[in-house]
């Protein structure tokens, strides 16, 4: 690779570093080309980009967008999950992936922000749920009080017309 084609990819990845808002590393060992397709396929559907990189252009990608720590995990053969969006979404659909079609191929790491996610941080997202079901469970919870006060203000009008109707059904039957 000539220098300045590495510097060309060392750039085109400062710049999807800086807009990722989650990074997951893979090692990819041992993948063939048509496991390696339908990985990228399927991440492609969930809008999360999976590259193959070389350490040292990393490196230097990561040194240049103030993420250092990225190269702690980053070892061996590495391929990227670049995911824009929702954090969860690139944990899950690798996982998935790799579990519903038997591959041998682990993941080393992540970062998020410029907190680098152990082994462990990535199972636990991986068991979160997306961020449109975190909006609605919090909006329901939000929800819930506010309905129960209008049935407690309403309760009051409620009852009273439920009398004064039948005190007229009273009135009527008697009169």
């Amino acid at each position: 690779m000539r220098l300045e084609e590495k510097k060309r990819v060392v750039d085109e990845l400062a710049e999807r570093l800086e807009r990722a808002t989650v990074v997951i590393a893979t090692n990819y060992r041992g993948l063939t080309v048509p496991e390696m397709t339908a990985l990228r396929r399927r991440l492609r559907q969930e809008n999360i980009e999976y590259r193959v990189i070389k350490n040292n252009l990393a490196r230097l990608a990561a040194e240049r967008t103030g993420r250092e720590k990225l190269v702690e995990i980053i070892e061996g053969p590495t391929a990227i999950a670049l995911g824009y969006d929702d954090i969860t979404a690139p944990v899950k659909a690798l996982l998935d992936h790799i579990r519903s079609s038997k591959i041998e191929m682990t993941i080393t790491g992540g970062m998020m922000e410029h907190r680098v996610l152990s082994r462990a941080d990535i199972n636990t997202l991986y068991t979160l749920p997306s961020r449109e079901v975190l909006i609605a469970k919090l909006v329901g919870g939000l929800q819930g009080p506010i309905y129960r006060l209008v049935n407690v203000l309403n309760s009051g009008p409620t009852k009273l017309v439920g009398v004064l109707a039948a005190r007229k059904n009273q009135l009527e039957q008697g009169g």
